[in-house]
């Protein structure tokens, strides 16, 4: 197996052009179990650590994050818990505290695993995922990006350069149902982001499909019933009946299985839940925002 070092963004592109085989490696929390258990063997290793450009996270003029894909969880959590709180509280569920300082978002959405931690926050966040090789580079939507189970739209000459978002304008959420409560694979995960300067609600399911999706009719049904009752502007109490209508379509846009990890029963009872719940929490903030302001 060949071990490839780029040590610039174009010398990996030009790496990656000239071995379409090679698997990028950036914190290797994925990559490395697969390798030690002889899931994988690729003809060469595309260490992406020493390329500076991943490294980093930027805020655009427009008020846009752009996300480098080598950027880790642990920075996530103390660099942008504020800005994109949904994806820090995503952050901090991932393994332990040294896999969160090797672990990275690029990495996790390279993987593209339907149970990948960080996929609910970014669907619920609206977010891209900027995708470069030699040939240029093209921006597509995290709801598009993921073609299968450990699949995606990537191809063989391309790498993950960033994650681009524009941070959800109300209060976003995290839940996570796992075996144990820290160091676990997702049984079900839920992102949710309330983005009232657009009157639209945000969602992403996590490990209860093939892959990691958003439930547009369910946020389409919250969304609208909130600007049906006024709620947007008034910022009243979340009806109680409003949110378990939610959590139960949210549940509905799921295609679980059953595996070692849990039952479909079980994850689709957990989403209609974790919806509930994480609904409920967003609004509560919101209406607390409002208060206040006042």
């Amino acid at each position: 197996m060949d071990f490839l070092a780029p040590t610039s963004w174009a010398e990996a592109l030009e790496t990656k052009a000239a071995h379409p085989d090679a698997l990028p490696v950036a914190g290797g929390t994925d990559v490395m179990v697969e390798l030690n258990f002889d899931h994988r063997r690729p003809a060469a290793l595309l260490d992406l650590n020493r390329v500076p450009d991943l490294q980093e996270w930027s805020r655009t003029d427009d008020g846009r994050i752009r996300l480098g894909a080598g950027v880790t969880y642990s920075r996530v959590i103390a660099e942008l818990g504020g800005t994109l709180p949904g994806l820090a509280m995503a952050a901090r569920t991932v393994g332990s505290p040294q896999i969160r300082n090797r672990g990275t978002v690029g990495g996790n959405l390279g993987a593209a695993s339907p149970a990948g931690d960080s996929h609910p926050a970014l669907l619920a966040a609206f977010a891209e995922v900027e995708i470069a090789s030699l040939r240029g580079t093209r921006v597509v939507p995290v709801a598009e990006f993921f073609t299968g189970v450990k699949r995606s739209v990537l191809e063989p000459d391309e790498l993950i350069a960033a994650v681009r978002t524009t941070p959800p304008a109300g209060p976003q959420q995290f839940c996570k149902i796992g075996t144990r409560n820290a160091m676990v694979i997702a049984v079900s995960a839920f992102g949710f982001a309330l983005h009232p300067d657009r009157r639209e609600v945000g969602t992403g399911i996590g490990s209860a499909a093939p892959t990691p999706r958003p439930a547009p009719a369910a946020a389409a049904f919250l969304a609208g019933e909130l600007e049906a009752a006024g709620l947007w502007e008034s910022r009243g109490p979340l009806p109680e009946n409003l949110a378990t209508d939610f959590g139960r379509r949210v549940r509905d846009a799921a295609a679980p299985i059953d595996d070692v990890r849990g039952s479909a029963a079980y994850r689709l009872h957990a989403l209609s839940v974790m919806a509930r719940r994480a609904a409920t929490w967003a609004w509560d903030s919101y209406r607390d925002e409002n208060r206040s302001a006042a």
